[in-house]
Order: structure tokens, then sequence, then C-alpha cells
């Protein structure tokens, strides 16, 4: 089990409090945990270790660091769909499942959760110009198949 949590202001805020926020979830994560501050967006998790147990810190990053990532549950297919991605030119430094999803995103934009097996929720920092444009995709999906999807961009 990990936990995520995170939000957008558009009223300022302080890393303290998604420090506090992530303080309140240690429970669900307490081999890691990891915060991605820029702007409006603050995104932070709490991992328990699974998969990529040395190698899975949080937030994942893009070859470029344009986009991040912050994710809990696990995605099955995530070898395959790395494979496809590694054919199409895209670089990964862990072998966590997280990493598919910033490239996923890449390619496919909020779609990406069409490519996806597993249970997970997420949330998506993306930019343009590092912080100055700033935008955030939110999500959960408990099957591709399922259709039990929700997302919400800002």
């Amino acid at each position: 089990m990990c936990g995520i949590c995170g939000f957008v202001s558009f009223a300022g805020w302080s890393p303290a409090m998604l420090q506090a926020m992530n303080d309140v979830i240690f429970r669900r994560g307490p081999d890691g945990e990891g915060s991605l501050h820029c702007g409006t967006v603050g995104l932070a998790m709490r991992r328990l270790a699974i998969i990529d147990v040395a190698g899975g810190a949080q937030p994942v990053y893009n070859e470029d660091r344009s986009v991040a990532v912050v994710f809990n549950g696990e995605i099955y297919n995530y070898r395959s769909l790395r494979e496809g991605l590694r054919a199409r030119g895209h670089e990964f430094r862990s072998n966590s499942d997280t990493e598919v999803l910033v490239h996923l995103y890449e390619e496919r934009g909020a779609d990406l959760v069409r490519e996806l097996e597993g249970i997970c929720s997420r949330g998506i920092a993306w930019e343009s110009n590092r912080c100055s444009s700033r935008s955030l995709q939110a999500g959960c999906c408990s099957d591709r198949r399922s259709r039990r999807c929700w997302r919400r961009v800002w």
C-alpha cells in the first residue's frame, strides 16, 4: 500500500502544508517519500517498496524532466508497455512500473489510461518552460476494462 496527495492552488501555498498532508499518510508507505513543488502544483507520495525496491523513488520524471508523476498502485502490463516505449526511443532510469506513466503520457496524454492494466491512482504534473505554465492531471483507474476510471485536469 502506498499513498499520494496533492493540490492545485492559485492563491499560493507553503511546502510545509504539502509535507503536513504527506505526514498524515505515513502509515501507507514507510519505505520512502517524495514530493514535487512547482508553481501552483504540489504532489507528494509515501511508498511501500514492492517493485524495483532500490530504484523506484518518486516523483518519477521523463528524460527532460518536463513530466513528473506520483503513483499508487500496480500496473500489471508494465513490462510489455516498457518494451514498446523503449522501441519507440524512450529512455528508462529504473525498473519501476511507475516510470512507464511519464512516457505513456508523452505519447498519449490523458488517454494513457487506455493502455493500463492494473489498479492505480496517479498525479501527473506536466509543464512547458519549467514551472512558468504548469498543469496537473489526477486520476484513478481500477482497470481499463472495468471503465471505472476518472480523471481531472486543471
